[in-house]
């Protein structure tokens, strides 16, 4: 099979090392890519929102499999580009995506259909947001609707807080059109757990559990982030969690959106928190999470074009996932400053370590080839991988292999996982 991923961050580079090691896969081309991208995929330079060229370069190359890893392309509608051209592609239509794409339509959903997640309120008027903040309970959260690569939730522990809050999102436009609805939601307490799954319309199959690290500094301290690190598997996430989430969380979704015309094909990312109240769901992400890949992936054991090729085909109920029984922890490597200003084109050292290291992997979000060099070109720059026979042996490993990496301004948490040791 040809494959071709769109995409360019440590997602896609976790995506083609996994597809890479399919024995159906002959040829990976991944648009636009990076330099990590490039060990095991053709790096094509077709932007991600360039569905005409990327759809005539899939056509052109007999492309059996599209796989598209960010949420821009797919909330923009590049799987329903693909389809009127005959092409095969994973991931969710246009009107499945929209359960990341807007966070109103989302939080509108799981109030139809009794799918436990915060209190809330939505607006479109800043003015009736500002009314509506002088009564509410603080801490509240304020949401940008749409797409904010991660950063357009805001925590506010005072009214005057939330009120800048208001100003930043929907007055300001700090996140451009995805403040044009914001939804003002009750605050949640307790642990936050991940969990990826694959869907097919109709049946829902999920991977092992995760938790992501959004705040930038230690002791999740800072600006919000696309995330600094993850661990696989989450201690919190029990049996009996599980069971639960699956019949009140998981099944109801994919039901919800089938029941709304909006049949889900892809990937569902759940973000939950797990509340005295139990379970409830914080986000939906219709893609896999940046970096919660990075950990899931190398524990999974499936060939996962068969689980692809099952989500397309509407043959999910017919493949059981397996995954390993051991743990994974990332550390997200990024420049200083990040997210707010950082420099670009810093030459990174000690990438060659990571060859024949099993259990050891490093995966690109944010590098660039210069002179023959690789470089950073992002704010998040490498994900540090490690596996070990439990979570306390993959963080060890994690933080082990980070040392053998060195740029100019290298920056990274050092307590991803810590939480480990309270469970």
């Amino acid at each position: 099979m040809k494959i071709l991923i769109v995409g360019s961050g440590g997602r896609e580079h976790a995506i083609a090392w996994k597809i890479a090691q399919s024995p159906k896969v002959e040829k990976i081309y991944c648009a636009p890519g990076n330099a990590g991208i490039e060990e095991f995929a053709e790096c094509v330079p077709i932007k991600a929102m360039e569905f005409d060229r990327l759809a005539a370069f899939a056509k052109e190359q007999q492309i059996d499999l599209t796989v598209v890893g960010m949420d821009d392309p797919l909330v923009g509608g590049i799987v329903d580009v693909f389809e009127a051209e005959g092409l095969r592609v994973f991931g969710p239509r246009k009107n499945a995506a929209i359960l990341e794409g807007s966070k109103a339509f989302s939080k509108d959903l799981m109030k139809k259909y009794g799918i436990p997640t915060a209190a809330y309120e939505s607006f479109t008027d800043a003015d009736e947001a500002l009314r509506y903040l002088e009564t509410a309970k603080f801490p509240i959260v304020l949401k940008a609707d749409g797409l904010a690569l991660g950063k357009g939730v805001l925590i506010c522990n005072t009214l005057e807080e939330a009120q800048a809050g208001v100003r930043e999102i929907m007055l300001d436009r700090k996140f451009g059109s995805a403040g044009n609805c914001m939804v003002v939601e009750e605050f949640l307490t307790g642990r936050e757990v991940s969990v990826l799954s694959f869907v097919d319309g109709k049946t829902i199959r999920t991977m092992t559990s995760a938790q992501d690290h959004k705040r930038a500094g230690d002791g999740d301290t800072g600006l919000n982030t696309g995330g600094m690190g993850t661990f696989s598997p989450s201690p919190f996430y029990t049996k009996e969690i599980d069971e639960y989430c699956q019949k009140a969380i998981y099944q109801p979704t994919v039901d919800a959106m089938a029941a709304e015309g909006r049949p889900f094909q892809g990937v569902i990312f759940f973000g939950l928190m797990l509340t005295a109240d139990g379970p409830k769901v914080l986000e939906y992400n219709a893609r896999f999470g940046d970096p919660e890949a990075q950990v899931v992936l190398p524990r999974m054991k499936t060939d996962i074009i068969e689980v692809f090729e099952a989500c397309v085909d509407g043959t999910l109920d017919q493949v059981s996932l397996e995954f390993e029984d051991n743990a994974a922890v990332c550390v997200v490597l990024a420049s200083d400053g990040y997210p707010v200003q950082y420099e670009k084109g810093k030459i990174i050292d000690g990438l060659d370590t990571f060859k024949d290291r099993d259990g050891y992997y490093v995966f690109h979000a944010g590098t660039a080839k210069k002179d023959g060099r690789i470089v950073t070109n992002g704010g998040r720059v490498l994900g540090v991988t490690a596996k070990g026979t439990d979570l306390k042996d993959a963080r060890a490993n994690a933080y082990k292999a980070v040392e053998w990496i060195s740029f100019e301004n290298k920056y990274f948490r050092h307590d991803i996982g810590k939480a480990i040791d309270e469970a």
